[in-house]
């Protein structure tokens, strides 16, 4: 992936699933990788259900944080529905990885509008390179649930041509150390996918 292209990796959610600590953890594996780094977030609201944003955009030389719509390479979506929100950012060589997880927003928890059913399908017929992922069974199996955006990072990492060794070592230095091994667990599960 060495050229002067510059590549852009969009992280959405909602709050509570660790998307800003997963966008921290992908652009310090750039930064060590050699590349030029940038990054933008929007936190939504804290509590679990506001919508999450991260652009991480790396290359030789990087000017902005921010994608333009229709320039993203790759969508890392850790809840279905949020996918549909940011698809516009996506063309049609763009990669999405999807945790196939629900969270529902208050609208649907108040039952003014439904939630809707066919977000993976939608997706797959009008993007070739789809990964779906259940995340958070995979991290529950690793040990705990909330490590499904380690196991969305593994994923990530296969589109990333960087080396393995950079991932771990950032996964060991962001992390308490009573967590290091199931996350690195969690981490591989989501890289093999």
């Amino acid at each position: 992936m060495r050229n002067a292209k510059v590549h852009t990796i969009l992280f959405v959610g909602v709050g509570g699933q660790g998307i800003i600590l997963a966008s921290d953890i992908f652009s310090e594996v750039m930064l060590r990788a050699g590349f030029d780094v940038k990054k933008s977030e929007v936190h939504g609201m804290a509590q679990r259900g506001g919508c999450v944003s991260s652009h991480v955009r790396y290359g030789e030389k990087v000017y902005s944080p921010l994608a333009n719509k229709g320039d993203v390479d790759i969508l890392v979506s850790f809840e279905r529905m949020e996918t549909l929100r940011y698809i516009d950012y996506l063309n049609a060589e763009s990669a999405v990885v999807i945790n196939d997880e629900e969270v529902f927003p208050p609208s649907v928890n108040l039952g003014d509008e439904p939630y809707p059913e066919d977000v993976t399908e939608f997706v797959q017929r009008h993007f070739q390179r789809v990964k779906i992922l259940k995340a958070t069974d995979m991290a529950r199996n690793a040990g705990d649930a909330r490590m499904a955006n380690t196991v969305m990072l593994g994923a990530l990492s296969a589109f990333s041509g960087v080396n393995d060794a950079y991932w771990k070592e950032v996964l060991r230095e962001a992390l308490p150390e009573r967590l290091v091994s199931n996350n690195i667990e969690a981490f591989e599960s989501g890289r093999r996918i």
